[in-house]
């Protein structure tokens, strides 16, 4: 087949194209494009017929991208975002927005990054709104994908790990991360605990009795994780989903927790606590704002971006 003539190439085709193959689902790039499902399969049909490749083919996990499709992807992506930037920059005006964000995100980061953001709405953004609500996974894509939140804030190894693997053999990436500060975790206990005034080593952390605050309710973090390379384990004998809850349990009980260091002075009952060093080394906790790339180039989006990353900032100095 002779090369398409890009001069009557409709270009609208590309948008589909870019669509299907970041959703890999002609559902979904259906709702994303206000479109039928029989009009998407129309233009990826036109499409093929001006490329001479089938593009994507049905497979196990949705729709599978030809090696062609894959190879012509990020330029067709590169080229719509520039082009939308260019000719549609979001007039975002945060003095007169009236917009309403939703945000995911633990106890323990919004009580950092919450009265930043707070302070920000009042000086720059008087109309817009933000609803806080849990962050109950480690996986929040499909959150985001589902668009019931804006923006999710929080500690996401595996999933990192899984964009980056994707983004390494040319699979489609959907969503975008920018890290915002790395914590530091501590093991807490109450003041009164027989390990207070023990030094903690292994051995005894090891063989005492643990909270764990797990999101997804397993009885397994990345404290175990970190236990487990080493071959050692502990007994958690109890989970909850909230930080603050886990505070005021260990206050009142011979258990121990781990909880983010910055956040024990808010609770309202920090002295009431002990802290110590974890006697064995966990990874970094990377706490990163991830969002689904199809609001990349939305001034809103963009606005809120920025504002949860300057309360990052002010927070922890990063």
């Amino acid at each position: 087949m002779d090369n398409p003539n890009f001069r009557t190439l409709d270009l609208n085709l590309l948008r589909v194209f870019d669509e299907v193959m970041t959703e890999r689902n002609l559902t979904r790039a259906a709702r994303n494009l206000s479109l039928t499902q029989p009009a998407v399969s129309n233009a990826l049909r036109r499409l093929r017929e001006a490329l001479g490749d089938e593009l994507v083919r049905r497979g196990g996990q949705g729709m599978e991208p030809t090696p062609r499709a894959r190879a012509l992807w990020p330029a067709v992506r590169d080229a719509l975002r520039q082009l939308q930037a260019s000719l549609a920059p979001s007039a975002f005006v945060p003095a007169e927005a009236d917009n309403s964000f939703v945000l995911a995100m633990a106890d323990a980061t919004g009580a950092e990054l919450i009265p930043h953001l707070a302070a920000t709405l009042e000086q720059e953004a008087p109309g817009v709104s933000l609803r806080v609500v849990p962050l109950l996974t480690r996986d929040p894509r499909r959150l985001l994908d589902e668009e019931s939140a804006d923006l999710a804030v929080g500690y996401f190894p595996a999933v990192l790990a899984d964009l980056t693997a994707r983004a390494q053999v040319g699979k489609a990436v959907a969503f975008a991360h920018e890290l915002l500060y790395e914590g530091h975790y501590v093991c807490v206990m109450r003041r009164d605990h027989p390990l207070a005034a023990q030094t903690l080593t292994l051995a005894r952390y090891c063989s005492a009795r643990h909270l764990l605050v797990s999101f997804s309710g397993e009885p397994f973090g990345f404290v175990d994780e970190a236990l487990t390379s080493s071959g050692r384990e502990r007994r958690v004998v109890l989970t909850v989903n909230q930080f603050y809850t886990a505070g005021q349990v260990v206050s009142r009980s011979n258990l121990l927790t781990v909880l983010p260091q910055h956040f024990v002075p808010l609770i309202g009952f920090g002295r009431e606590l002990v802290q110590r060093e974890l006697p064995f080394e966990v990874p970094a906790v990377r706490v990163t704002a991830l969002w689904h790339r199809r609001v990349d180039y939305s001034g809103a989006h963009r606005w809120l971006r920025d504002a949860v990353a300057r309360a990052a900032h002010d927070a922890f100095g990063k």
